[in-house]
């Protein structure tokens, strides 16, 4: 893979397309399950990590694009916006509403990461099945 080192990117090729895929297709377990050998040595990969890189080879294998990076535990309002995709009032009256957990840090109203990605998720998921749904029509008429 070529590393972008000014932007810490790891870009595939098509050669490494097409090995992730042979990959996938050797590794797939539907449970996660993996084991790594060094030196005649197998340890085996925890269930949650052997997930994370299937999908990591399957995102791949398609052609996709996968970024890593870190995020901290709890968000800012500001960005909790960002990542969702809605500006901050808007973030605010979901939180008012319940919507999505938050907490307060003194005056300031924060929010835990994974709480914003799994709202990320839902939202997602909905408009997946409305897209569905208007497909459903569309193919009824």
């Amino acid at each position: 893979m070529k590393l972008d080192t000014s932007r810490g990117r790891v870009m595939a090729n098509d050669r490494e397309v097409e090995l992730a895929a042979q990959v996938l297709a050797e590794l797939s377990c539907p449970d996660g399950s993996l084991a790594v050998s060094r030196n005649h040595e197998v340890s085996e990969v925890p269930e949650e990590i052997g997930r994370l890189l299937q999908h990591v080879l399957d995102v791949l294998a398609r052609g996709g694009t996968v970024t890593v990076g870190s995020m901290p535990a709890v968000l800012t309002t500001t960005t909790a916006a960002g990542i969702l995709g809605i500006s901050r009032p808007t973030l605010m009256k979901l939180i008012d509403k319940g919507e999505i957990p938050s907490h307060k840090v003194g005056s300031h109203t924060r929010l835990k990461a994974v709480d914003v990605y799994s709202a990320l998720r839902a939202r997602r998921e909905r408009e997946r099945a409305a897209f569905a749904e208007l497909m459903e029509l569309d193919y009824d008429s």
